[in-house]
């Protein structure tokens, strides 16, 4: 019984150890930041500012220089810059901790048409991974499952949470769908050709596609006597309640998705990785269907693409007039979503105006997953989560967070990686 008592003793206590930093209390005191550069993700600027929230709400939003009476605790921030905090959309943060261990993965399930599948009850708000974007100024983000044609359902969650309930700030946004390509090759490791090649059984796939929501409809329409889970979890793809975010490449593949689900009758649409979506940028517009686009850090997918055009993509669509978003894709994702605000530094690098690219990971992003009534932007009345830099957030050098607020709460940014760094940093300090 003995051994039970130090075992289970044990147990807590490593868990203890390696657990996430405690999340913060609600708030209870009033705030105010004074002196910073705000940058109010809503493309202005305002210098030496002056911001007060209390009750996880901004109550005021100016100058510095307007006679008003600072309330609770007073941050002097001069010299530093005030962000709004930075959404990730389309990542995995909390469904993979470690790659290699199958039991920490939870980012997709077996099958191809999945809609029913809830991301947000796999979220793991423990996560060590999820814990150390505080740092960087990422402080919300969707959780998206992967795999098959549809994927499931996501929800944007805040990053300083006990657990999945508490993390929620939009339950089941949208439906992830993965639309498939035209183009095939052949497998290499058999000796088949592995040049492109049309693929004869796209058409096929499509109408696939086209008579699953098309039944999906009947189903919906009709008595519902006989459940079906993943035909219900489509209802709101019809009614407008719910988004669709198709991840399409291509010219081609991005005009058929349009098309055909419009067809079907959903027209609530978010193109995702939309490599190919400067290509049509006029029936995006002409559609009001905004974009998520992936990291830039990658080479172009087509050959006659120029060699920068990862980079300049953001820009061309923005001067276009599609809503554009900044998510995450593509190998390790989950540990690259921490330099989102980087990323965002590099659309700035290759001709966005710098303001316009803190939006890709503010506003717009918040627009996109239809949270902007009450985040996105420093603005009276939405939600005070925000941080303090003493630099450019979406520079390397710049982005230093000295404090950060979610709905008002000051969080901890320290993470298993501030503690290794401290904890080394004394043992090999000069004496």
């Amino acid at each position: 019984m003995k051994k039970i008592i130090y075992s289970l003793l044990l147990f807590f206590c490593i868990g203890s150890i390696n657990a996430q930093q405690t999340p913060a209390d609600k708030q209870t005191k009033a705030y105010s930041i004074e002196g910073a550069t705000a940058h109010l993700g809503n493309g202005k600027v305002i210098e030496n500012s002056l911001l007060i929230f209390s009750e996880g709400k901004l109550t005021f939003v100016g100058s510095a220089l307007q006679k008003i009476a600072r309330q609770g605790t007073v941050i002097n921030a001069s010299g530093k810059h005030v962000y709004p905090g930075f959404i990730a959309a389309n990542a995995t943060l909390g469904l993979v901790e470690i790659d290699a261990v199958k039991a920490s993965d939870d980012q997709r399930e077996i099958g191809t048409m999945n809609p029913h599948i809830r991301s947000l009850i796999a979220y793991n708000a423990e996560s060590k991974v999820v814990e150390s974007m505080r740092p960087n100024g990422v402080l919300m983000a969707q959780v998206t499952p992967r795999g098959g044609l549809l994927s499931g359902t996501s929800s944007v969650v805040q990053l300083d949470a006990w657990n999945w309930e508490d993390a929620a700030i939009k339950v089941d946004d949208g439906i992830h769908m993965n639309w498939p390509t035209s183009f095939t090759s052949g497998r290499w490791w058999l000796g088949e050709d592995p040049a492109l090649k049309p693929d004869p059984k796209y058409g096929e796939k499509l109408n696939n596609l086209k008579s699953y929501f098309e039944d999906a409809k009947l189903y919906l329409a009709g008595n519902k006597e006989k459940k079906h889970l993943p035909f219900q979890a489509t209802e709101g793809l019809f009614n407008g309640t719910k988004k669709l975010y198709v991840h399409v490449d291509g010219q081609k593949e991005i005009t058929d998705a349009i098309q055909l689900l419009k067809k079907v009758g959903i027209d609530n649409l978010v193109i995702v990785d939309a490599d190919g979506a400067d290509k049509v940028a006029d029936l995006l517009v002409k559609n009001n269907i905004p974009v998520i686009l992936p990291r830039p850090h990658r080479n172009p997918d087509n050959e006659d693409d120029a060699y920068d055009t990862t980079y300049t993509i953001a820009k061309t669509l923005t001067d276009k007039g599609v809503v554009v978003s900044l998510g995450m894709d593509g190998q390790m994702e989950r540990m690259n979503t921490r330099n989102l605000p980087f990323y965002a530094g590099t659309f700035a690098a290759f001709g966005l105006d710098k303001e316009v690219a803190l939006q890709l990971i503010t506003l717009n992003t918040a627009k996109v997953l239809g949270i902007d009534s009450f985040t996105g932007s420093l603005e009276v009345g939405k939600d005070a989560t925000l941080f303090i830099s003493s630099g450019d957030a979406l520079e390397m050098i710049g982005n230093q967070i000295s404090d950060a607020f979610i709905q008002g709460r000051k969080i901890s940014l320290e993470t298993h990686q501030t503690t290794l760094w401290k904890r080394y940093s004394n043992k090999y300090k000069t004496k």
